[in-house]
């Protein structure tokens, strides 16, 4: 059953029909966030499930999973770590390229980003068929970092990425 509160934080997320192409029905934050109540009680049901927990790096992947790890990440007295689109890293890289729906991307870390043994929570802001994420998830296992669990703002249950990503703990806010 969905509380009162997530109602509320779901009614501030606007529905953007065929962006970014036609077909897709968009998740719009940005109305969630310029409203300051929502967007630290966004922040405070995304963290507390993570409180009690030994998190030494908070790492946000690009863009909007940056939005939601830095101030998380705060919140934890934690390290936070971009990952990134391809080329946006000044330093030394490690690189995966994976699939998308409508073609291939690329994520860099920062080869120092994690040390062997850190234990990391992976945050983005939506979970849909969990191509970015089992991308993320790789390159912090390759640094040899410990993934403690995921967190998402929004997750597309129809979308089935939860599936992909079973033997992770996992924690969503918004169900749709």
């Amino acid at each position: 059953m969905v509380d009162e509160v997530v109602r509320e934080l779901a009614a501030k997320i606007r529905d953007v029909p065929d962006f970014p192409r036609k077909g897709i029905l968009f998740k719009d934050i940005t109305t969630l966030l310029k409203d300051p109540q929502a967007f630290r009680t966004a922040i405070d049901r995304m963290t507390a499930p993570f409180r009690d927990q030994p998190v030494d790096v908070v790492a946000g992947i690009e863009s909007r999973g940056f939005i939601f790890a830095t101030p998380m990440a705060y919140q934890l007295g934690a390290a936070f770590v971009p990952i990134r689109k391809a080329g946006r890293l000044p330093a030394e890289t490690l690189r995966v390229e994976y699939e998308l729906e409508y073609g291939t991307s690329v994520l860099e870390i920062h080869r120092d980003a994690i040390t062997p043994g850190q234990r990391v929570l992976l945050v983005d802001d939506l979970l849909a068929t969990a191509g970015t994420v089992r991308a993320a998830i790789d390159l912090i296992e390759r640094l040899g970092g410990q993934l403690l669990g995921l967190c998402f703002l929004i997750e597309l249950t129809f979308l089935r990425g939860r599936e992909r990503l079973s033997e992770y703990p996992l924690v969503s806010i918004i169900q749709y």
